[in-house]
């Protein structure tokens, strides 16, 4: 059988490769992420990290890269070949290759294929993943260890996503963006022409000019029910929990600005970004779902440019909105239930209930029980995963969270909570950070791991 030939000399490379590496240990230095630069927090849950070699793999290791992560999509199919060129990869003795079986791990459905790279991600990390023996226990070692991208990353992270998901060709593009992080997030990207709200798809349907109603008129939402509350010029208006969940993403005008409002259901955070007064010759950008996350985040693209933009942060990272710096401006959203909204500010609007496409989900309390169901990598210990914080950024350009909990308490108490230029109030039933002079410094309510990631080393306010 000739293919038993071809993968039997596979093999000799593959103990070839091995020999030299092993030989040739010049080629293996000190890794970048020893386990005494890395928090003690990170060892105990992921141990140590590999030892990681620097510069271009080998050419037999180039070849068997392009067969296992390339070719295999290109055919379609996965046989004797591709599974003798991932061995070949498996025994390199480079972790930074983990990166790629994680990236191909994440679209395989085929147990035994799964079985096949569990192994070679094990092999390349020297690490026993035991029950974490899947895609995501890998992604996690690899992010909590920051295991470097291998050479060429971005090529061929590119043919495995746009080989088995179109769509996302002017996505994978040069950035600011550390394409390790990012990941398939189940959906297909909402690409769909601006103001298509009605328009169905395979994908997260963003809404655009949303129709809204009157307070009075919104008699399907309870009174209990968790409401996202924006003010705009004196303009006030409610984005229904159970609206965000289905949608993810609006495009919309209140109080005379444009704005794009991302809900990250798996963040806890919906953020509110002023889409207008943009630099000259630039259109208003249309946020889109891309169907893509980065640490358990949507990323949010433009439709426009197919910019890319830090959905958490809100700068385009890739594409020509990035090239001009573009930096959304941020509006405070005030998370809060129905009732309180509504007797706060009783001129509210309040999305249409036909925007929930007949669904009430309530992801939160269920789907995510037992912390990210993506992976995350390490999370800053101070606080639980799913801590509910007040987050924003101070004057000085550094990073505050408040833990809600407690701020609630005292300022329902009548106790100041306040951090630099930063203080909190009560607003509407919720919580809102303005500034020495009343004015909105742009905070949002988010969970713990995802703001922790995003600003790392953030202040942390726990109550007086």
């Amino acid at each position: 059988m000739k293919w038993m030939s071809n993968l039997e000399r596979v093999y000799l490379r593959a103990f070839a490769v091995l020999t030299a590496i092993v030989a040739a240990g010049s080629l293996l230095v000190p890794s970048s992420v020893q386990a005494e630069q890395l928090p003690d927090y990170v060892v105990e849950e992921f141990g140590s990290p590999p030892e990681i070699p620097v510069g271009a793999v080998s050419e037999e290791v180039a070849a068997a890269i392009e067969a296992a992560f390339i070719q295999s999509i290109e055919q379609g199919q996965w046989g004797p070949e591709e599974q003798a060129a991932l061995q070949v990869v498996a025994v390199s003795g480079d972790p930074r290759l983990a990166w790629l079986v994680s990236d191909l791990m994440r679209f395989i459905t085929n147990a035994q294929l799964n079985a096949q790279l569990v192994v070679a991600a094990q092999e390349l990390l020297q690490a026993d993943l035991g029950q974490q023996d899947h895609w995501g226990g890998v992604t996690d070692h690899l992010i909590a260890w920051d295991i470097p991208a291998p050479p060429d990353y971005l090529r061929i992270k590119r043919a495995i996503f746009t080989g088995l998901i179109p769509g996302w060709e002017q996505i994978f593009v040069e950035g600011d963006i550390d394409w390790r992080l990012v990941s398939w997030g189940g959906v297909l990207i909402d690409d769909r022409a601006f103001d298509t709200t009605d328009e169905p798809c395979n994908c997260i349907p963003a809404a655009d000019n949303p129709e809204v109603t009157l307070a009075e008129e919104a008699t399907w939402l309870d009174d209990d029910d968790i409401v996202f509350g924006v003010e705009v010029n004196g303009a006030y208006r409610a984005y229904p929990r159970q609206i965000m969940e289905v949608r993810e993403m609006v495009n919309d005008t209140l109080g005379g600005r444009d704005l794009g409002i991302p809900y990250c259901t798996l963040c806890g955070a919906a953020q509110a970004y002023f889409t207008d007064q943009m630099p000259e010759g630039v259109d208003r950008p249309v946020l889109r779902t891309s169907g893509l996350l980065s640490r358990s985040n949507k990323v949010m693209y433009d439709l426009n440019t197919y910019s890319v933009f830090d959905t958490f942060l809100g700068h385009a990272v890739t594409g020509p909105l990035a090239e001009i710096g573009v930096q959304l401006e941020q509006a405070t959203v005030v998370t809060t239930d129905w009732a309180s909204w509504k007797t706060a500010h009783p001129n509210t609007t309040v999305l249409a209930e036909y925007l929930a496409l007949g669904r009430d989900p309530d992801f939160r309390n269920g789907r995510d029980a037992d912390g990210p169901i993506f992976p995350v990598g390490d999370v800053d210990p101070r606080l639980p995963v799913h801590e509910d914080i007040i987050g924003v950024v101070t004057g000085s350009g550094g990073a505050v969270a408040f833990q809600r909990g407690a701020a609630l308490l005292a300022l329902r108490a009548g106790q100041v909570v306040a951090f630099q230029n930063v203080r909190l109030v009560l607003e509407a039933g919720g919580i809102k950070a303005v500034g020495k002079d009343g004015e909105d410094l742009g905070s949002h309510e988010a969970f713990w791991f995802a703001w922790s990631q995003f600003h790392p080393g953030t202040a942390l306010w726990l109550g007086a």
